[in-house]
């Protein structure tokens, strides 16, 4: 549910972000590092991944097109600690499968980041370009400047895509783009909770002060676990169609999504809450 980013030329950082609590620590090579410094955050980054860790850990490689996302990939790819390569900017299968030739017969699990317009047309598209992909989501930072937009609202049609794209092609829910005002978290939890209610499900995060705020955004209340727990005893797993004593109608796909309400419900409490910044 929650992805917190840490620079990886910082290992002092990347080693409090795993202990934050978080759910994935997401190492970013791209822009959270300084052009001088690419070559020491890859070592940097391989280090870490040379043995499994206790929280996974996703890559965020450099840009596709670039020439250093290449070597990144090759390295990376084969290494036991790695969970994930997060790729940038994506626009179409065709940068999925250039990942793939790179990392040959061993491709670990890939996430596309959908960062331009031309990257959300094609989102269901890259969202079933490979049998590695295991989700997409948008980069919203450069997303809103290749759409010019200003507010949230400017947003609500791509997010809406996003979301879309994800089911059709069978692949978990999204998660949310990073807030980037660490403390203004008011406006936070206001941005996930419109964003849960497009279908999102958890969000990145750029500063371990956010997590607790995305936690709780997307934990379900008390009146969401309730009436889950109604719909799943009122409901056998082979039932069809029926109407529970309240009037409201359940069928499978109602009983599933009440299942997953009472799955996160059963989520355990964060391991940790951190206060130092895990990026930039």
């Amino acid at each position: 549910m929650t992805w917190l980013y840490a620079p990886g030329d910082r290992p002092a950082v990347v080693a409090k972000a795993l202990a934050s609590g978080a759910d994935v620590v997401v190492v970013d090579l791209e822009d959270a590092v300084a052009p001088e410094r690419k070559r020491y955050a890859l070592d940097a980054t391989a280090d870490l991944l040379t043995q499994p860790l206790p929280v996974p850990v996703h890559v965020r490689v450099d840009a596709l097109d670039g020439p250093l996302a290449e070597t990144e990939v090759r390295r990376l790819a084969p290494l036991p600690g790695l969970g994930a390569l997060r790729l940038p900017k994506v626009t179409g299968p065709g940068d999925v499968a250039r990942v793939t030739d790179w990392t040959g017969d061993r491709v670990p699990p890939l996430y596309a980041l959908l960062e331009s317009a031309l990257g959300v047309e094609r989102a269901f598209a890259v969202a079933t370009a490979h049998p590695a992909l295991a989700g997409i989501a948008l980069g919203e930072a450069d997303l809103r400047a290749d759409l010019g937009v200003t507010t949230e609202a400017g947003l609500a049609w791509p997010r809406s895509r996003a979301v879309v794209a994800a089911r059709a092609a069978g692949l978990a829910p999204p998660a949310q783009s990073v807030f980037p005002d660490v403390r203004d978290t008011a406006g936070l939890a206001r941005s996930c909770a419109a964003g849960r209610a497009l279908g999102f499900l958890g969000r990145a995060a750029i500063h371990p002060r956010q997590l607790p705020v995305i936690e709780d955004a997307y934990r379900p209340t008390a009146e969401e676990v309730a009436a889950a727990r109604d719909v799943v005893g009122a409901a056998p797993t082979d039932a069809g169609a029926l109407a529970l004593p309240d009037g409201r109608f359940v069928d499978a796909a109602v009983v599933a999504g009440a299942r997953r309400t009472l799955a996160l419900a059963d989520r355990p409490p964060r391991r940790a809450a951190g206060g130092t910044p895990a990026a930039g």
